[in-house]
């Protein structure tokens, strides 16, 4: 079959249309459409700038789409991994192209994404403070790096089941795996507070919660990029706005609660919370695009090829072997310089706050400036207040602490996802954002567990914030912080490979991107 790729006002002939709709090189305004489509463009094909005439003109124009298809072919992945993703030839990519970037449906998902990121990583961001409680009252006997295996893992669940649930989402099932989720997730909350050894708590709040909090978070960020074009890093922002307020909210209702009714009654309303929300998102959340005719395989192996998103995917894994950590700590490290238990629960739910101010500035200026511009400097001051945060001991200092670094760290995650967007078809960015989650959660799984072991054999945090921002190459931790000099940083090593990310997809450190 013959297409006509129409790009800047001149409509071109080409039988390699699939080449250009899936190449990262494919220019941002080119339509694709069949002999069929040609009828709306008779203003198009009636001039003597179309395709269909003999010109001489339009003979180069054609040339030069074919020299456009050659250099497509280069990076196009094997014959057979053609076949896996040869499905949207077939769709009228005007659906692609024409982003509402407004309206009520659009942001009424907005609002809806908002509220199941509020339900899962807003519910996840709070475990500081259950950390502190097991810590103290429910499980005392219980080491501070078991205990953190917990939180561990359900930070590490809700991204590993991205690939499946973002693979449900292209295929159609979005919606449905939505709500069998939502109902696991709040009986799970219901069980947890039935928990009383680390057995239960890690088998109910880390991988049941962790599984279904994935499982509903996975599409959201490709749900939402279906909708939204020109201003999509702002809906990013405003979307992961709702882990800042879910990790606000959750940690202040649950600590005073449990001092209130107790600790089973604090989670059934904890799950009440839940409820609300996840009611919200599905009555709300559905996707614009129609799902492909034809399905690949779950795990998108040519993404790998792509030099740009393996950088990218190891930048995130090194980030997340660290920037969890003061989030996870800072409630039991204030404990430990002598701050109230009464106050220093609310350092969780302070540094929420500063991370929901990251958000929404990153949102704005990533549309600016590009994604990767704006999130290398402010995940390199992420790295230094990790180094700064065991340090201080007085109240405002451990505030002014909360803030910085729960802005740089809200920044870096509403961020994150962007670049996977773009590396790629649309029609394809559940797969796509859904491998890359996946991935990431081998760094989330064993990044606060690490911390605590060293918290524990140090007894304190100093030499937790180095590992915060430190990667040695030791066979043992602890002697590696305690004698050998800083090999790399795992944030750092991230910025280093983000701009390594912005080079690949550009050519260039400058620019926006």
């Amino acid at each position: 079959m013959q297409f006509y790729v129409t790009q800047g006002g001149v409509v071109y002939k080409t039988d390699e249309a699939h080449q250009i709709l899936f190449s990262p090189h494919n220019p941002p305004q080119a339509q694709i459409l069949t002999r069929s489509d040609m009828a709306p463009q008779q203003s198009l094909a009636s001039t003597p700038n179309t395709a269909e005439t003999g010109s001489e003109s339009n003979e180069r124009r054609l040339t030069s789409t074919e020299s456009v298809t050659e250099k497509v072919s280069e990076d196009w992945p094997s014959d057979k991994e053609k076949e896996d993703v040869e499905t949207c030839s077939a769709m009228p990519t005007s659906a692609v192209d024409d982003y509402p970037d407004g309206g009520f449906a659009a942001w009424c998902v907005v609002f809806g994404a908002s509220c199941a990121v509020f339900a899962t990583f807003g519910l996840v961001n709070a475990w500081g403070v259950f950390q502190s409680y097991y810590q103290r009252i429910l499980i005392p006997e219980t080491p501070i790096s078991t205990i953190a295996w917990i939180g561990s893992v359900q930070y590490a669940l809700i991204l590993l089941p991205g690939i499946v649930a973002g693979r449900l989402s292209d295929l159609g099932h979005f919606n449905r795996t939505l709500l069998i989720s939502s109902v696991i997730l709040v009986v799970t909350i219901v069980l947890t507070a039935e928990c009383t050894e680390f057995w239960q708590l890690i088998l109910c709040q880390g991988v049941l919660t962790g599984v279904t909090c994935g499982m509903i978070f996975g599409p959201i960020c490709a749900i939402t990029s279906q909708w939204f074009q020109k201003r999509r890093l702002l809906v990013f922002g405003l979307t992961s706005l709702g882990s800042s307020l879910g990790g606000i909210t959750i940690p202040i209702a649950a600590r005073n609660l449990i001092d209130l009714i107790g600790f089973k009654w604090a989670m059934r309303v904890v799950a009440l919370i839940e409820l609300f929300m996840l009611t919200i998102a599905n009555l709300t959340l559905r996707r614009r695009l129609d799902p492909p005719k034809q399905t690949g395989p779950f795990f998108a192996w040519y993404d790998f090829r792509k030099p740009a998103f393996s950088v990218f995917l190891l930048s995130g894994t090194l980030a997340f072997l660290g920037i969890t950590t003061p989030l996870t700590y800072i409630d039991l490290s204030a404990t430990r310089v002598g701050i109230s238990p009464e106050f220093s629960f609310y350092l969780v739910s302070i540094t929420n706050a500063g991370s929901g101010l990251g958000r929404i500035s990153s949102g704005i200026l990533g549309d600016k400036f590009g994604a990767i511009t704006v999130a290398g400097p402010l995940t390199l001051l992420c790295a230094v207040t990790a180094f700064v945060w065991p340090l201080v001991t007085t109240k405002g200092a451990l505030i002014a602490v909360g803030i910085t670094y729960g802005f740089c760290y809200g920044a870096y995650v509403t961020l994150l996802a962007a670049p996977v967007m773009t590396m790629g078809d649309m029609h394809d960015s559940g797969r796509r954002s859904g491998t890359f989650w996946t991935c990431m959660a081998f760094g989330a799984v064993v990044g606060t567990p690490i911390s605590g072991a060293i918290a524990q054999a140090t007894d304190g945090f100093k030499a937790v914030g180095c590992y915060a921002g430190i990667v040695l190459q030791s066979p043992s931790v602890l002697d590696a912080l305690l004698m050998c000099p800083p090999l790399g940083s795992c944030v750092i090593g991230a910025v280093v490979f983000l701009y390594l990310t912005k080079y690949l997809m550009m050519g260039s450190l400058r620019g926006k991107c």
